[in-house]
């Protein structure tokens, strides 16, 4: 028979188990959403082991808006505010992850690794795989093992047993399953993977490992691998340098200088345009109609939160737009990046009649380069090993576009967006886990992906870990970077740049912005190594990157033209052709 029918049952989840919800304040943060924690439900079957009132310290209200309300009713106000404060200072507590490596005793060739989830004060893992010993798996996912009678000694003894979750709590299955001679324990669960908590004070003798696992996985591993099949459990530690920080920083930094770069050559164009042209009221309105002004500012953040929210509750349908938008968008921004470049290029010009109009052969081909780059993305945009390239491609060139597209009018403007949104970037990562069900927060679960969902949003770059890791298997393969934490900081710096370009600062603003941004990344990455969490970057990018160009203006003089800006200098052109001076010369 097939592994998991020796029983005459099919392997499939039971229906007889009671609702399930969890107690344990921790949250496995992999890019997947969770649902529950231990299990207590009322009236459980005779139990092996000592008594035990459930998994958490005291019982809590079933149901999710049960545990929403227990959590309001006993932290108070002040309790929200003392979590708050402490989440921005400490890492939230999280599950620890582990790896199940599972091949075949038949074919040692097949093999596969899979996600598990166990509580390290109950017991450790071995580090390596060289340090476990492979034990052969049975699949009883047709019990719940909540009494000694539900399976014959025989069956478990000296074997990785799974059972299915649910009737009583993980540590009275685990002291059952060890009383049975079974020397791992591994938890099926089809309602979520979290942390396996209880007070284990009434097991102290409890020894064999015992861990969560997906129940999804455990099918796969029936199909996959046949039913013999020995596994070994192990954690390797996490690295201490993630190497593929290195690709996401500098694909940052250059992409923000780039684009701020960028920025300063257009105006510097416009500049000359202005100076040359007798229409200068054109040229001035046609460059008006990019100016983000303070109310367009405040209108962007409020608008990003609806749509933030929006995505959480409706994830499912928005994404297919977000993806949408993106290809059409990034399909754009390439040609006009490439189009740019290519333009520099003296030769290959021919020219092609349409009616009045005529079209330049090789823009023509460009930009069908650029729809079918976009158009592979959309179709293999779910292939992790090499869709990420095109996507981080894609990604850059919207990025620069941006950057170079819209113009903040004067520092003002850049205080307030920046301010206002390090505000929003911190509230939907560190404050909205204490204000959700399922304690998750918005932004980390929007920007993974939430209710299990395939497909992800693409606005973020992605680089693979290029070390292997416990997160490689447990749903986090990718170092992931928003194209907010590029697009907003870049936009200051790109403002910085025309800033120098209209006063002849020698680039000053524009180098010291950008040395700010690269330091408040390396910032970022020291941060997310210490707290081992997802960090909104904004809270470190944007004192950064504001006190550096407030304190160059102030030590040059320049504050009131620096926070006037653009508006401040269009009225000194239009009342005096402005003057040429020596590179590096400063305005009186």
């Amino acid at each position: 028979p097939r592994r998991g029918e020796s029983y005459g049952r099919p392997l499939t989840a039971p229906t007889a188990g009671k609702s399930e919800r969890g107690s344990g304040r921790a949250r496995r943060r992999s890019g997947r959403r969770r649902k529950g924690g231990g299990d207590v439900v009322s009236e459980p079957p005779p139990r092996e082991g000592p008594p035990l009132l459930g998994e958490g310290e005291r019982e809590r209200p079933a149901g999710a808006r049960g545990k929403a309300r227990f959590r309001r009713r006993s932290m108070g106000a002040s309790g929200v505010l003392r979590a708050a404060l402490w989440g921005l200072l400490l890492p939230l507590i999280s599950a620890q992850e582990g790896i199940l490596h599972a091949f075949s005793t038949d074919n040692p060739l097949f093999k596969k690794d899979y996600c598990i989830i166990y509580n390290p004060s109950w017991n450790s893992l071995p580090s390596s795989l060289s340090g476990a010993t492979p034990t052969r798996l049975t699949v009883l996912t047709h019990k719940l093992l909540c009494s000694s009678s539900d399976v014959p000694r025989d069956i478990m003894k000296d074997k990785a047993v799974v059972v299915m979750r649910g009737n009583c709590t993980f540590l009275e299955k685990g002291w059952i399953a060890q009383n049975l001679g079974s020397k791992i324990l591994l938890i099926a669960s089809s309602t979520g993977v979290d942390t396996p908590s209880g007070d284990k004070k009434s097991y102290k003798n409890l020894t064999i490992p015992v861990a969560l696992i997906s129940y999804a996985d455990i099918l796969d591993i029936n199909k996959t691998l046949g039913n013999n099949v020995n596994v070994t459990l192990y954690s390797p530690p996490l690295p201490k340098f993630d190497f593929s920080t290195v690709v996401i920083f500098l694909i940052a930094v250059l992409t923000v200088a780039v684009g701020g770069f960028w920025s300063g050559m257009e105006e510097l164009e416009e500049l000359k345009t202005i100076v040359s042209s007798e229409s200068r009221e054109v040229s001035r309105k046609s460059s008006e109609t990019i100016i983000f002004s303070p109310f367009k500012v405040i209108i962007f953040v409020i608008l990003s939160c609806i749509m933030l929210i929006l995505l959480y509750y409706f994830y499912i349908w928005l994404v297919y737009v977000i993806i949408a938008i993106f290809c059409l968008a990034s399909a754009m921004s390439l040609y006009n990046c490439l189009a740019a470049l290519i333009r520099k290029i003296p030769f290959g010009r021919c020219r092609l009649a349409c009616g009045s109009t005529t079209f330049e052969v090789r823009l023509i081909f460009l930009a069908g380069f650029c729809i079918a780059t976009a158009a592979v993305w959309v179709v293999f945009r779910n292939e992790d090993s090499w869709a990420w390239i095109l996507q981080d491609i894609l990604g850059i060139a919207f990025c620069l576009n941006f950057i170079k597209t819209l113009k903040m009018p004067n520092f003002k403007s850049c205080v307030i967006l920046l301010g206002l949104l390090l505000v929003y970037d911190v509230f939907f990562v560190f404050i909205t886990p204490y204000l959700t069900k399922n304690g998750e927060s918005i932004m980390v679960e929007v920007a993974t992906g939430p209710f299990r969902n395939s497909e992800k949003l693409p606005v973020v770059m992605r680089v693979p870990r290029l070390q292997f890791c416990t997160p490689m298997v447990c749903g986090v393969p990718f170092s992931l970077l928003g194209f907010g934490d590029i697009i907003l900081p870049g936009l200051l710096v790109a403002y910085c740049h025309r800033f120098d370009v209209q006063t002849s600062s020698s680039s000053v603003y524009y180098i010291s912005s950008s040395v700010a941004y690269a330091v408040g990344m390396l910032l970022t990455f020291v941060a997310l190594s210490l707290m081992k969490m997802a960090q909104p970057a904004l809270l470190y990018l944007v004192p950064c990157i504001l006190v550096t160009s407030a304190l160059v203006a102030w030590k040059r003089k320049e504050m009131k033209k620096f926070w006037d800006g653009n508006g401040y200098q269009v009225a000194c052109l239009m009342e005096e052709p402005p003057k040429v001076r020596p590179v590096g010369e400063n305005n009186p």
